[in-house]
């Protein structure tokens, strides 16, 4: 026991490692204090809570709107717009679908623009679509480009007034197929702003549509194909007409009253403009009216051949004012009014001063009223024929040929003959051979039958009397348009040109 007590008091000292001991815990020590530094911090396993954000305040030069606060800045630019738009006369409903300016400026620098185009207020409520174009990306463009063709400055308000639509379009798209397609139809290059002033509307059109097949009938019809160019470019509208709703029935209507297709076709070469007069409102009511006249239906063909303008005139007040004229000035019957339009349609058109002008005349180189009236009847020209002519030849016959006037009351043609190519020459041949003929035989053959008869000895009775009673108006030379005063005429061309 005691043994155990003197172990416990004192107690046996540790044993101290040896020195190779002591060499390996160093190594150890030192390996795994180069390892505890090198490997990454161990991460906690519980994530750290996201700092809470801070709303920043209004005063921040970096807060974004709201999409509410964005939607009332955009509903209040735009109702400035519209209050603009009110002030210009237009109805901003009228473009309530549309991207407009943001800002009032804007809108106002596309007003004024249009403005100084000549266009007004009145065209922009009329149509305000034409506000929603943007100045640089749709209206310069396509104002150069009219303007490199030749459109002229004076005539853009009427062509932006017809079709504002070709302020959209394209150039590459719309515009330069068009013009493309006019030169191809032998259109001059020069006439081609022409067209487009006139007919502006052309521009909308699709190539493969309305303006091919119109094109395509009138050559089956018999226009030349050469003389397209020259019917669209005096009249374009041509190429907006429906072959089965316009063009069609107008020349069936035609050949209905006794012209062929091809005398169509050459009234069309003339004056394409016939084609734009109402078939139904127009043609139709006319060619009715002139038989209520007198008219005779199988002289129709040769009226509208003569004068087409007659299918386009209002036409039964004209001739209800005409025929009052024919009666109290020249003395001539209702049923000899009748033939004096077919000899002569223009005689609807003469105006009371050319006709009483040249009775006038008649009455002073001592014909009766009466003898003037028969002499009308048979040759209506007479009324429209140049002053200084009529003159001339009257006073060649009266000093040099010395005949009895009856015989122009037999042949009032003679005023219609020129004076030096004619008149004279065939008067003195005569007179050499010592011929004694009447006017009609004289006048009334063309040259080679003329010089035919100067081989003869003598003039065959017979002969000369079948000439007399000749249809003079069937073989009357055709007096030369510059013989006619144009200023005795109430119309002209123009009426129907639009």
């Amino acid at each position: 026991m005691m043994k155990s007590l003197l172990f416990s008091v004192h107690p046996t000292p540790p044993l101290l490692p040896t020195p190779r001991l002591r060499r390996l815990l160093r190594f150890r020590a030192s390996s795994s204090a180069s390892a505890s530094a090198s490997a990454p911090p161990r991460a906690d396993r519980r994530s750290p809570r996201p700092a809470p954000s801070r709303r920043p305040s209004s005063s921040s030069l970096y807060a974004r709107p709201s999409l509410l606060e964005m939607e009332r800045e955009r509903a209040a630019r735009r109702a400035d717009v519209d209050a603009f738009l009110t002030s210009l006369g237009v109805d901003p409903g009228e473009l309530a679908g549309l991207e407009l300016p943001v800002t009032v400026d804007v809108m106002r620098e596309r007003a004024e623009f249009l403005g100084s185009l000549g266009l007004t207020r009145e065209d922009l409520a009329a149509y305000p679509l034409a506000l929603g174009c943007s100045v640089r990306k749709n209206m310069v463009p396509v104002l150069d480009y009219l303007g490199k063709l030749g459109v002229r400055r004076d005539a853009l308000p009427d062509l932006l007034r017809r079709y504002p639509q070709v302020l959209h379009a394209s150039v590459v798209v719309d515009l330069a197929p068009v013009v493309k397609y006019l030169q191809g139809m032998d259109v001059r290059p020069a006439d081609v702003p022409r067209v487009l002033e006139r007919y502006p509307e052309l521009l909308g059109f699709k190539l493969e549509g309305t303006m091919s097949t119109s094109v395509a009938y009138l050559v089956g019809i018999g226009v030349g194909r050469r003389q397209i160019g020259s019917v669209i470019t005096r009249f374009p509208e041509v190429l907006g007409m429906r072959v089965g709703k316009i063009i069609k029935p107008f020349v069936e209507h035609l050949e209905g009253i006794g012209l062929q297709r091809l005398a169509v076709a050459r009234i069309i070469e003339k004056k394409p403009y016939v084609l734009g007069f109402g078939l139904e409102e127009k043609v139709k009511p006319n060619t009715e009216a002139l038989m209520d006249f007198g008219v005779r239906k199988e002289a129709l063909a040769s009226i509208v051949m003569q004068y087409p303008d007659v299918l386009g005139l209002e036409l039964r007040d004209k001739l209800v004012a005409q025929q009052s004229l024919f009666e109290s000035s020249i003395l001539v019957s209702r049923e000899d009014f009748g033939r004096v339009v077919e000899r002569m349609p223009q005689a609807i058109s003469l105006g009371r001063a050319a006709v009483q002008k040249h009775v006038n005349f008649l009455t002073a180189c001592g014909f009766m009223l009466s003898q003037v009236s028969k002499m009308v009847v048979a040759c209506p020209q007479l009324l429209a024929l140049n002053m200084d002519i009529m003159r001339m030849n009257f006073e060649y016959f009266k000093n040099e040929m010395e005949r009895d006037l009856e015989e122009l009351v037999e042949f009032p043609a003679f005023f219609t003959y020129g004076l030096e190519s004619t008149v004279r020459p065939r008067h003195e041949m005569v007179s050499q051979k010592g011929f004694t003929c009447s006017l009609a035989w004289l006048l009334n053959c063309s040259d080679a039958k003329f010089d035919e008869r100067m081989k003869y000895d003598t003039i065959g009775v017979e002969e000369m009397e079948r000439e007399d009673s000749s249809d003079m108006n069937a073989s009357m030379e055709e007096v030369e348009s510059e013989e006619y005063e144009d200023s005795d005429y109430d119309d002209s061309d123009d009426e129907f040109v639009r």
